[in-house]
């Protein structure tokens, strides 16, 4: 064993050659032969991997700003949902695109949800949640109660695919960029997706606290106001998309949890 070690400090003309033969063989022959270098052969396993779920609809571009260089990131898919399908149920068939064992989930809106349930079905290191809720008790009351009443219903698919201002003040939005990548997101949504989503959120009956959760709020949220949840940071002046113009200050928060 020390006169492996010595080969790969002394003979720099040796080293290569050795190498070459040692990624011939598997990673565990690899750190008995030397376990002093105390790392993996292939650098990929040294990257942590993120799930990250995205919102209503919502896909990548949402995390565009966000600073995710030292990690291997999987954006989740959504899926269409099947008739009258469950929330629990529907997380279930997303863990198909988990393939990490205790993998670090990030949830943003909606996608802090599924996060949360997903939580509940594997073991996780972490789940960070992004403008979201951990139980039901963190949704607003008024959207509860038209989820009971079944409101949500009679909302017409194009009014909630459109973008207008009464969307960018809800959503935050301010810049034109911004605003752009809204509306071009309600346009790529899929509006079966869309209805499903809402009326689960409505009627989300979790009342898991889920273990070794990070919440993450904007004070300024208008679509999950601050004041129905309790979470470990609030970012000032972050609105619903803070992903997007509070991306600098959020992606250091993530990579100190993270």
């Amino acid at each position: 064993m020390w006169c492996k070690l010595q080969v790969f400090i002394f003979v720099p003309r040796l080293v290569s050659w050795d190498r070459t033969r040692l990624r011939k063989r598997t990673t565990a022959e690899t750190q008995t032969l030397c376990p002093i270098l105390g790392r993996p052969e292939n650098d990929n396993e040294l990257t942590k991997k993120l799930y990250i779920f995205s919102g209503l609809g919502a896909d990548e571009r949402v995390f565009q700003r966000l600073d995710f260089s030292d990690f291997t990131t999987t954006f989740i898919k959504w899926i269409v949902p099947l008739d009258n399908e469950t929330i629990e149920n529907y997380a279930t068939r997303l863990l198909d695109q988990i393939t990490t064992a205790k993998p670090t989930l990030i949830g943003l809106s909606f996608g802090g949800l599924i996060a949360v349930e997903v939580a509940k079905q594997i073991d996780t290191e972490k789940v960070i949640l992004i403008a979201s809720a951990k139980t039901k008790k963190e949704i607003p009351f008024y959207y509860r109660f038209a989820g009971q009443l079944g409101l949500h219903k009679l909302l017409p698919t194009r009014l909630l695919k459109s973008s207008n201002f009464i969307t960018n003040w809800f959503f935050g939005t301010s810049s034109t960029f911004d605003k752009k990548l809204l509306k071009q997101i309600l346009i790529d949504t899929d509006p079966t997706f869309l209805k499903w989503a809402i009326g689960k959120l409505a009627k989300w009956t979790n009342i898991t606290h889920t273990k070794n959760i990070f919440h993450i709020h904007g004070a300024s949220d208008k679509i999950l106001p601050l004041t129905f949840v309790n979470s470990n940071v609030k970012i000032i002046n972050g609105g619903h998309l803070m992903t997007l113009n509070k991306a600098e200050e959020l992606s250091k928060i993530l990579r100190q949890q993270i």
